[in-house]
């Protein structure tokens, strides 16, 4: 079932969106009030790259999409390497295929050196203590996963470390929580900006992430919302 509020652990409400609801607002944000996508993508990587190196206890394997959800997890790729962390990424298309914000990130890991596959089959050596970024499909899922989608989340589950997922566990409706087929379960997911309605029942411990989306982007939308993060950049969230 999902819910229109979550609580922090201090007692504090957090309005929850629909999957339509957080598109409007990045339509806002981006569109109208000029914040632009490649910040917002930065301040994801970085925050999900600490809980990250909180989790992990050896190497790391972002697996990651096209769009907004997989260039946050190429930013997080960056940061990991940055702090000397082992990370490689996997994507789920040629790198010649990405486009947008994440060809962009792709590129600046091309700069780096940091090694970036394509093919589920380069899962097949992942160590048992690995742990897995799934960035793979995000908030805008609609309808069942589809190949090769489907085959990423698989191999995901059967691996033995932690998962820590951005925004939305790969293969959840964000607005139903309902499964769409094969769907991820993670250790950790770190949700972005606002909590979407369908993480309610979500398996594992959920975090809430600033991503710098100022107060009157939720204003001009008529979402009730009062900052909850204080002094941090993130926060934990009851379920």
């Amino acid at each position: 079932m999902s819910r229109n509020s979550f609580r922090t652990s201090t007692g504090r409400s957090v309005t929850a969106v629909t999957a339509d609801e957080m598109r409007d607002v990045d339509r806002d944000a981006v569109e109208d009030v000029g914040l632009q996508l490649l910040q917002m993508m930065e301040n994801a990587g970085r925050i999900l790259a600490w809980h990250v190196r909180d989790v992990r206890e050896s190497d790391v394997v972002v697996v990651a999409g096209n769009g907004g959800n997989g260039g946050g997890g190429l930013t997080c790729a960056r940061h990991l390497a940055n702090r000397d962390v082992p990370v490689r990424v996997v994507l789920d298309r040629p790198s010649e295929e990405l486009s947008g914000a994440a060809a962009h990130q792709y590129h600046i890991l091309d700069e780096m050196g940091v090694s970036v596959t394509s093919g589920v089959e380069s899962l097949a050596d992942v160590a048992e203590r690995t742990t897995i970024v799934d960035a793979l499909i995000g908030y805008g899922l609609s309808g069942d996963v589809r190949p090769p989608a489907d085959a990423y989340i698989d191999r995901m589950n059967g691996l033995s470390g932690p998962t820590v997922s951005l925004d939305v566990p790969s293969g959840i409706d964000a607005t139903s929580g309902e499964p769409l087929g094969e769907a991820v379960s993670p250790a950790r997911t770190v949700t972005l900006a606002l909590p979407k309605t369908g993480l309610d029942a979500l398996a594992g411990k959920l975090y809430l992430a600033d991503i710098s989306i100022p107060r009157t982007v939720y204003e001009r939308l008529g979402i009730e919302y009062e900052p909850p993060f204080g002094d941090d950049d993130w926060i934990r969230l009851e379920q």
